[in-house]
């Protein structure tokens, strides 16, 4: 099967060729540098390959998004929300955990001033 032809590293002036978005060397800076400014280590402690299974396996149980359900609308849900926030105290657990759509948790993030503050 052909495979694409490869194109310019996207990292300002390279002129290397790859296959994917940046060369070997690019990628390596590209991750330290997302690493770096935009995960803050607790951040990452928090949300790790246990957090990952919890919230795959939750979106399963709980496939629609609670308030459009309240609200007599079904939309399926991508986001897990923290009812009281891991900053605050919150954990993991099933009782503080509530499934909603992207509008929905958009919605609660910024009446509780979560990243907007």
């Amino acid at each position: 099967m052909p495979r694409k032809p490869k194109r310019p590293c996207s990292y300002p002036s390279c002129k290397e060729l790859t296959a994917g978005r940046f060369c070997e060397e690019h990628q390596k800076l590209s991750e330290q540098h997302y690493n770096k400014y935009q995960c803050d280590p607790e951040t990452r402690k928090r949300y790790g390959w246990a957090w990952k299974r919890i919230r795959d396996c939750y979106i399963k149980a709980h496939p629609l998004c609670m308030l459009c359900q309240k609200n007599g609308k079904l939309t399926p849900a991508h986001e897990i929300h923290h009812i009281t926030p891991l900053s605050k105290g919150g954990n993991h657990d099933e009782e503080n955990l509530m499934a909603l759509c992207s509008s929905c948790h958009s919605t609660i993030t910024a009446q509780e001033g979560g990243r907007w503050k």
